[in-house]
């Protein structure tokens, strides 16, 4: 393992459990409640290795190809995260690599993923933004979906995510995590997937479980 890689990650690592630790001050909560999704997409298996041998045991990938190669290269008791859009004729198969899948959206995937021995944590991606370029259901058809969701003895559903949409300020999310947040209670939802490398901090302070963080961990891709 190179050392600079070690020492590069490792800092990085620092830098953001000292930003989580700061964001769940403001708001009165615990970091041990938020889990750390290392978004290790289009990154090595010596990257993924390096932020493993300093602690971290959540990854997250989002093509089925590239998930299957490192999981068979790294160590067996990663809890591997689906956080990209999955197609249905191989969401099957996802569901075989992985412990939690956060971009559910439709019945063609559920009913793949419940052909599974085993249960599969699930959140499901809604586009609290509207946004028609990006992935995740409309806030109009969530209960639809989560019907689908709640009858599929091998999906368990944990609660909601998203991607926020792409602004200059993190505050501007902020209305659309509470939002998530908001409605993610009103359903019974656990768990709330939202936040990544630039506005995590506003997501841990509206709610977030999980939080997806790919650059700031590794580097730019």
């Amino acid at each position: 393992m190179p050392d600079h890689l070690t020492s590069i990650i490792s800092e990085n690592l620092k830098d953001i459990n000292q930003r989580i630790e700061s964001a769940c001050s403001t708001v009165n909560r615990d970091p041990n409640e938020i889990v750390l999704v290392a978004v290790s997409k289009t990154f090595s298996v010596d990257h993924i290795q390096a932020a493993y041998d300093l602690g971290i045991r959540d990854f997250g990938e989002s093509k089925l190809q590239e998930l299957e190669t490192k999981v068979h290269q790294l160590p067996n008791n990663i809890n591997w995260h689906f956080i990209g859009k999955i197609q249905s004729n191989k969401a099957k198969q996802v569901a075989t690599l992985v412990n939690t899948i956060h971009s559910i959206e439709n019945q063609r995937q559920l009913t793949e993923i419940n052909k599974q021995d085993r249960t599969i944590d699930s959140f499901i991606q809604v586009n609290i933004a509207s946004e028609q370029q990006k992935s995740g259901i409309f806030i109009e058809d969530l209960d639809k979906v989560l019907s689908h969701v709640l009858k599929c003895n091998q999906v368990r559903f944990r609660g909601l995510m998203t991607i926020g949409p792409v602004v200059s300020d993190p505050e501007e999310s902020r209305i659309y995590f509470r939002e998530l947040a908001n409605l993610n209670r009103k359903i019974g939802g656990t768990q709330l997937s939202m936040g990544m490398s630039g506005d995590f901090e506003v997501a841990i302070q509206e709610g977030a479980t999980h939080i997806r963080v790919g650059s700031a961990i590794f580097g730019n891709r």
